[in-house]
């Protein structure tokens, strides 16, 4: 090997020798190699967004029934997007103040997060006090009052997300508490892979944006029931080997009976028998002949005589298990 060893304290510039998938070593700017935390396996691919997608659009389609009814008053809702992003760039992009409901659906792990604008939630507190559901124009954070009334709007949500996992029918929502600054929040480990569903909805053609987050560890065990089952593959049958004869049971005695079927007599008949009497046989069943190995039928055979013996000639073998 006369090429030089990759150093350890690289910087942007230096090049350095990476092994590809091909197993080859090529060389490649440090710049261009990107760090990845085997502890986080935040990375999907297209097809598993897509799955997650198709099922919250489910799930946004109900909700939005449920709140429409719960409000009694029309409430749109849309699934705007589906992506994936660090716990700390998605918290140092939230704005001051926002209303952030902490909860938790067990038995999944990991604490998620309910983000509603202070604008939505008063529009919704003003419907839950009997108001029209107008939207509020001024940017405050919401009293105990309003917190309370927006629980009640949280545990709906969360309880409608449940229900559209009926893969895992015990999951249960609790609701662990609120913040209404980003910076405060200690949920999560800054590089921790979070799942984030941006959803646009509110009361008329008022449009809010509010997002439901998840640590990705609390959705993965409902991401693989996501994955569809491979259809079974019949086992091909293996290929009999040839039998070879064990010499060690030449000389094991196996009982050999010759026997046929077709005379049927009642029970009284036969305690009628006596010495004398002529039963007739059926020509074609004594013609007919069961051999029997250890009492096990094996073979079909023709009766009839062998040096002066009686004799059996087999003529087929029948298919049942020794």
């Amino acid at each position: 090997m006369n090429e030089p060893a990759p150093s350890s304290t690289a910087t942007a510039g230096d090049d350095v020798f990476v092994l590809t998938a091909k197993g080859v070593r090529e060389r490649r700017k440090s710049g261009e190699i990107r760090g990845h935390d085997f502890r986080q396996s935040g990375f999907l691919a297209a097809s598993e967004l897509r799955r997650i997608r198709q099922r919250h659009e489910q799930f946004v389609r109900a909700l939005a029934a449920r709140l429409a009814i719960f409000l009694r008053l029309e409430f749109t809702l849309q699934l705007a997007k589906v992506q994936i992003v660090s716990y700390e760039k998605f918290t140092t992009s939230l704005p001051s103040p926002t209303h952030i409901t902490l909860f938790k659906t067990d038995p999944l792990k990991g604490i998620g997060l309910l983000v509603l604008t202070p604008r939505l939630g008063l529009t919704l507190v003003d419907r839950l006090l009997g108001g029209p559901g107008q939207p509020v124009e001024e940017k405050r954070d919401l009293t105990e009052m309003e917190t309370a009334l927006i629980d009640q709007i949280a545990s709906l949500i969360l309880t409608e997300w449940c229900n559209h996992w009926p893969e895992m029918r015990d999951l249960r929502p609790a609701l662990l508490g609120h913040e209404n600054n980003s910076h405060f929040l200690q949920t999560s480990m800054p590089d921790t892979a979070m799942l984030i569903l941006t959803m646009h909805g509110g009361i008329g053609d008022q449009a809010e944006q509010f997002q439901m987050v998840f640590p990705y560890a609390t959705v993965e065990p409902l991401l693989r029931m996501l994955i569809p089952s491979l259809p079974e593959v019949e086992a091909s049958p293996a290929r009999s080997a040839r039998i070879r004869w064990n010499p060690e049971f030449d000389d094991v005695r196996v009982p050999v009976i010759a026997e046929w079927q077709g005379l049927k007599m009642s029970a009284g008949a036969i305690t009628r028998l006596k010495p004398g009497d002529v039963l007739a046989l059926d020509p074609a069943c004594a013609a007919q002949v069961q051999l029997r190995l250890s009492h096990v039928p094996k073979f079909h055979g023709r009766p009839g005589t062998s040096d002066g013996k009686w004799a059996v000639q087999i003529t087929s073998a029948l298919n049942s298990p020794i």
